[in-house]
C-alpha cells in the first residue's frame, strides 16, 4: 500500500528481534523501531531503564549492521523524532531505531503533531515491492544471503560505504552551559532532562558545570565532543545502567580528560539530588 508502517516493544522484545532486524540491514529495507526501555537483564522488571544500549548501538544481531539511533529526552522528541526516523529510513534504506525509556512510555505531555516534510518523488523506490500489475511485471528481489563469498563482500563493503556516509552527515548532539564549563554530565533520554535540572542548580550556586547530550547514539556525535572546551577538567556520564555509554564518551574524546560515572539499576533513576551530590563530589576534587 505504501504506507508507512512502524513496529515497537520493550526491551526483552527487541532482543527477540535482534535476528530480524538484522535481515532487515542486510536486504536494505526502511524500517522504524521503537525500543522503550526497561530494566533487566533476562526478563527484569516492567521499570524503566536504558540497559539496551550496547545493544541498540553496537548490533543486537549478528553480522556487520548498524541502526541509526535517536534517543529522545521529552515527548515532544518521541514524536518529532520517529517522524525524522522514517526520513531517516527511506533516505537509507536502513532500519532506524528511537530509543526511548519508560519513563517516557508512561508520561502525560502536549505535544505539537508537525507537518511531516513532504516526501523526495524524487528518490529511487525502484528497488520497493509493489503490485505486479502497476509496474508492469516488474520483480524486486531482496535477500539477505551470498552463498559464494565474494559477492558477500561486495555486499558488505556497500553497506560499510552507506554507513560512512551516516557518520558523515547525521551526528546530532545538544549541549547545554557548556563554554565555560569545569565539569560536564554526558547524558540521554530522561537522565540528560534530569541531569538538566541538576545543572541549573548547580549554576545558581555558581558551579561551572554543563551538560552535553547525545541525540543520535549511533552514529556517535564525536565531532561535537571534539570541541569540547579546555576548561572542562572532568566528565561525568549519567545512565540508568551500569555504564554503557562511558567507553563511547571515552572514545569521544579521545581519553584527554578524566571520565567517571554514576549511575542506578534496576529500574531507578538517578534523582537530581543524586546528580547533584556527584557534581558536588567531584568539584571538590577538581
Amino acid at each position: 500500500t505504501g504506507y508507512r508502517v512502524m513496529t515497537s516493544s520493550s526491551s526483552p522484545g527487541i532482543s527477540l528481534m535482534s535476528e530480524g532486524i538484522s535481515y532487515v540491514a542486510g536486504c536494505e529495507i526502511p524500517a522504524v523501531i521503537v525500543n522503550v526501555m526497561r530494566a533487566g537483564p533476562g526478563l527484569g522488571g516492567i521499570l524503566p531503564g536504558q540497559a539496551d544500549y550496547l545493544q541498540s548501538t553496537k548490533g543486537g544481531g549478528n553480522g556487520d549492521y548498524n541502526l541509526i539511533v535517536l534517543a529522545p529526552s521529552t515527548l515532544q522528541e518521541c514524536v518529532d523524532f520517529t517522524q525524522m526516523a522514517f526520513d531517516l529510513a527511506e533516505k537509507y534504506r536502513n532500519p532506524v531505531m528511537v530509543a526511548a525509556d519508560g519513563f517516557m512510555g508512561q508520561m502525560m505531555e502536549a505535544v505539537e503533531i508537525k507537518p511531516s516534510p513532504t516526501k523526495d518523488k524524487d528518490a529511487d523506490s525502484s528497488w520497493a515491492l509493489g503490485f505486479m500489475g502497476e509496474r508492469g511485471g516488474k520483480k524486486s528481489h531482496l535477500h539477505s544471503l551470498f552463498l559464494a563469498p565474494e559477492p558477500l563482500e561486495e555486499h558488505n563493503q556497500k553497506l560499510q560505504k552507506k554507513y560512512a556516509a551516516m557518520k558523515e552527515a547525521e551526528q546530532r548532539c545538544e549541549t547545554y552551559l557548556m563554554e565555560d564549563a569545569e565539569l560536564l554530565v554526558a547524558a540521554y533520554g530522561t537522565t540528560a532532562r534530569i541531569s538538566r535540572s541538576a545543572v541549573n542548580k548547580l549554576r545558581e550556586e555558581g558551579h561551572k558545570v554543563g551538560m552535553i547530550r547525545p541525540i543520535t547514539l549511533w552514529p556517535y556525535p564525536y565531532e561535537v565532543f571534539s570541541t569540547i572546551p579546555s576548561t572542562v577538567k572532568h566528565i561525568l556520564v549519567a545512565e540508568m545502567n551500569a555504564g554503557q555509554m562511558i567507553d563511547d564518551v571515552k572514545v569521544a574524546t579521545s581519553c584527554q580528560y578524566p571520565v567517571s560515572f554514576y549511575g542506578r539499576t534496576g529500574g531507578f533513576a538517578p534523582s537530581v539530588r543524586e546528580i547533584e551530590d556527584e557534581c558536588r563530589r567531584i568539584l571538590a576534587l577538581l
